[in-house]
C-alpha cells in the first residue's frame, strides 16, 4: 500500500470509539445531500470510502454498528421531511414525531449495518473489502424495499437525478443496479489507493462511458406525442388544515371544476383531466349530485381522472380505499384502482395492537383505517389506452410500477405531499417517479395536491411541471411511450445479474486476467 493510503489508515486507526462514532453518523448525514433536492451525487465518493477503512480491521459487532450509525445519519436527513406530517395537528401529533422519524430511520439504518457486517465477513476471509462492498450494500439496499411491506426511499440510486444523461441506464439495470453502480464508483478512490491503479481507472471510466451513452440515447429519440391526447393537470394547491373541513367541501369541488373547465392553455382541446389524492372531500361516487357536476364538466369528449377516497359498499360497516376512478362526461365511473401500498402511521398503523395503548394513532383519521387494494393494475380510459396507476407513495417500488402481464401505455401518479410544506420530500417523491418513468420506458404524468405535479417523457425529459404551493392548471399532450426494456422486462434480476458478475470477478479476476495473457494469437510473435 503506497503513503496516502498508510497516511490515512493510521489515522483513522488512532480514533477512539467515541470519536470514531461521531464521524461515521456525520459522514452518514452529509452523505445525505446526494439526494434531490441537493443532488450532490459525488458526495459518497468521500464518505463511503472513509466507512469502508472504519470497518476494514474491527470486528463484526463494530463493523455493524459503524454501518448502522452512517445510515442512521444518512436517513435522517434523507427523511427529516417526514417530521413535516407532525405539524399539521401539532396538538395532538407532535409528540409521535421523535418516535416515528428516529425509529422509521434506527429501522431502515439496519440494512446499512448488515452491509458492513457482511463486508467486514467478506474482507475476514481475504477478498477485497473495497470491491464486495457494493454489491454488499446493494443486496441490502434491495431487501430494505421489499421487507416489511418495503421502504426503498433514498435507494443510493436515486442520486442518479444529479447526474444527467447517466440516469438513463435505469432503463436497464433500474434503481437497484443503480444503488450498486454508484457505490462502486465511490469506491474507486480506495481500490486506487490500494494500487490496483488499473483496476480503478477502469471502474472509474464506465462512468463517462455510461454518459455519453445516455447523451446518445437522449439524441436519437426525440420526444413524440400521442396526437388525440391533451393532459390538464389540476394542482387546486390545498392546505391540510382546510382540506377535511366539512364547511369547505362545496367550495373546494367548485375550484376543482373551475379550473379543470378553463380554457386551454396550449391551443388544443382538453381530453383527460387529473386530479389529484385527497382532494375531494366527500364521496364522489356515491353522491348523484357530484357526479352530475363532472359530467356536466367533461361534456361529451373528456375524461376525469382522479383521487377519491371509496367505499366497497354504501354501508357504514364497509371497507375504506384510496383509490382512482375513471369517469366519463356521463358521470359514469368506468374503472377504479385501489391503492395497495398504504403508508405505515398514516393510512394503518402498524402493529396497532401494541402501539395503540401508548397513544399512537394514524395521522389519516378515517373509520378503522384504510383497506389495501390487490395489487398493480391497468386501467382502461378511453381515448388514452392503458394506464398504469399509482397512489401516493406507490410511486416509490420500482418493482411494482406495472401490472404483471398487462403493460400499460403510460403511468399516473396522483398525490397529496401537502402534509410535508415545502421540504426536500416533494422532491425526492417527483425524483422517483421519474426514474419510474425511464425504467418501464413509459410516459409519466404526477398530479400533486400541493406540487410538483409534473409529465414526462418515457427517457425522464420534463415536458410540463409546476412550482410548489401554487395552484393552477398545467396543460400538456400525452408523450408517447418507449420500447420494453431491459428492466421492464426481467426486473431486479438485472441487479443478480450485476452481483454474481462483480463476485465472479472477484473470487476469479486474477486467474482470468492470467488465462487472459497467456493467449497467444496468431500474428503474435
Amino acid at each position: 500500500m503506497n503513503r496516502p493510503f498508510n497516511f490515512v489508515r493510521q489515522k483513522l486507526d488512532t480514533l477512539n470509539f467515541a470519536t470514531a462514532a461521531l464521524l461515521v453518523i456525520l459522514l452518514g448525514a452529509v452523505s445525505g445531500l446526494a439526494m434531490p433536492p441537493f443532488d450532490l451525487w459525488w458526495i459518497f465518493g468521500l464518505t463511503f470510502p472513509i466507512l469502508l477503512l472504519l470497518v476494514e480491521n474491527v470486528n463484526l459487532r463494530r463493523a455493524f454498528l459503524f454501518g448502522w450509525l452512517y445510515g442512521f445519519g444518512y436517513f435522517v436527513v434523507v427523511l427529516h421531511w417526514i417530521g413535516f406530517a407532525f405539524l399539521v395537528n401539532a396538538g395532538t401529533d407532535l409528540w409521535m414525531m421523535p418516535f416515528a422519524v428516529g425509529g422509521l430511520c434506527a429501522y431502515l439504518a439496519l440494512y446499512w449495518g448488515a452491509g458492513a457486517a457482511l463486508t467486514r465477513l467478506i474482507s475476514s476471509r481475504g477478498y477485497s473489502a473495497y470491491w464486495f462492498a457494493p454489491m454488499c450494500f446493494s443486496a441490502m439496499e434491495y431487501l430494505r424495499g421489499i421487507l416489511l411491506t418495503g421502504f426503498p426511499w433514498g435507494a443510493p440510486g436515486l442520486a442518479v437525478d444529479g447526474m444527467g444523461a447517466v440516469s438513463q441506464l435505469a432503463y436497464h439495470v433500474g434503481m437497484n443496479g443503480l444503488t450498486l453502480l454508484i457505490l462502486l464508483w465511490a469506491a474507486v478512490p480506495l481500490i486506487f489507493l490500494k494500487q490496483q491503479r488499473r483496476l480503478a481507472i477502469l471502474v472509474l471510466a464506465t462512468l463517462p462511458m455510461v454518459w455519453v451513452w445516455g447523451l446518445w440515447r437522449l439524441g436519437d429519440n426525440p420526444t413524440q406525442y400521442v396526437d388525440t391526447v391533451n393532459l390538464r393537470i389540476v394542482q387546486p394547491n390545498l392546505s391540510e388544515d382546510d382540506q377535511w373541513r366539512h364547511d369547505n367541501a362545496r367550495q373546494i369541488f367548485k375550484d376543482l371544476l373551475s379550473r379543470s373547465a378553463a380554457p386551454s392553455t396550449n391551443g388544443r382541446d382538453i381530453t383527460h383531466i387529473i386530479w389529484p389524492e385527497s382532494v375531494i372531500p366527500f364521496l364522489l361516487d356515491e353522491s348523484p349530485q357530484g357526479l352530475a357536476a363532472v359530467g356536466n364538466m367533461l361534456g361529451a369528449h373528456k375524461i376525469l381522472l382522479t383521487g377519491a377516497v371509496r367505499r366497497s359498499a354504501p354501508a357504514d360497516s364497509a371497507d375504506y380505499f384510496t383509490s382512482v376512478l375513471v369517469i366519463d362526461g356521463s358521470a359514469k365511473v368506468l374503472s377504479h384502482y385501489d391503492k395497495s401500498h398504504l403508508v405505515p402511521g398514516g393510512e394503518f398503523l402498524p402493529w396497532a395492537w401494541a402501539l395503540e395503548p401508548f397513544g399512537f394513532r394514524r395521522l389519516v383519521d378515517f373509520p378503522d383505517g384504510f383497506r389495501a387494494g390487490v395489487g398493480a393494475e391497468s386501467l382502461r380510459v378511453p381515448g388514452a389506452g392503458l394506464v398504469g396507476a399509482q397512489i401516493c407513495y406507490e410511486a416509490i417500488f420500482p418493482a411494482e410500477a406495472v401490472a404483471p402481464g398487462n403493460r400499460p401505455d403510460w403511468l399516473v401518479n396522483v398525490t397529496n405531499d401537502g402534509w410535508f410544506g415545502n421540504s426536500t420530500g416533494p422532491y425526492q417523491h417527483l425524483a422517483q417517479f421519474r426514474l419510474r418513468a425511464i425504467e418501464q420506458g413509459l410516459a409519466a404524468v404526477r398530479s400533486a395536491n400541493t406540487g410538483i405535479s409534473a409529465v414526462f417523457d418515457p427517457f425522464g425529459r420534463t415536458i410540463v411541471q409546476s412550482e410548489m404551493d401554487i395552484g393552477g392548471a398545467y396543460d400538456s399532450p400525452l408523450p408517447r411511450s418507449a420500447a420494453k426494456g431491459l428492466y421492464a422486462s426481467i426486473g431486479d434480476y438485472a441487479l443478480l445479474a450485476m452481483i454474481l458478475a462483480f463476485v465472479f470477478l472477484g473470487l476469479y479476476g486474477d486467474k482470468l486476467r492470467g488465462f487472459i495473457s497467456s493467449i497467444r494469437f496468431p500474428l503474435q510473435k
